[in-house]
């Protein structure tokens, strides 16, 4: 009586060891899968600072009616200093506003703040060009 005891325990067991290394490997499937989408580039009229490019692929519509998207800005002049800055902004296309939540170099080292300002472009040529295509587009 203890051998089928015990039969049924490791079986029990086994299935549990099975049932959590899968949901592991859908999960690190999963992650890879999501950090290989690639983007769709599209640029607003350049600037005398350099070039501001945001992605078609990664639209997504905020609780609030707001647009989050990611954007990329390659300066004119690149050095150690200056480089490709991305930033997840979000835009409120009723009042032509924007708001950076997240600023970085690379796609990896994301710290996103909700609570970040919203802001007039002020005149800048670029970031009212990324008003301007990503408001055009989710009208």
């Amino acid at each position: 009586m203890i051998d089928s005891k015990n039969k049924v325990n490791s079986k029990y067991f086994r299935n549990i060891i099975n049932l959590v290394l899968s949901i592991f490997v859908f999960f690190c499937i999963s992650i890879k899968k999501s950090e290989a989408l690639p983007h769709e580039w599209v640029g607003v009229p350049k600037s005398e600072y350099g070039e501001q490019l945001w992605d078609r692929q990664n639209i997504k519509r905020n609780e609030d009616g707001s647009v989050r998207i990611l954007s990329k800005f390659i300066p004119k002049t690149k050095s150690e200093i200056t480089k490709d800055i991305l930033y997840t902004m979000d835009i409120n296309c009723f009042e032509k506003s924007f708001r950076d939540v997240d600023v970085s170099v690379d796609e990896l080292n994301s710290n996103f703040n909700d609570f970040a300002d919203w802001q007039d472009p002020n005149g800048d040529e670029l970031i009212l060009g990324v008003i301007s295509q990503v408001c055009r587009l989710e009208n």
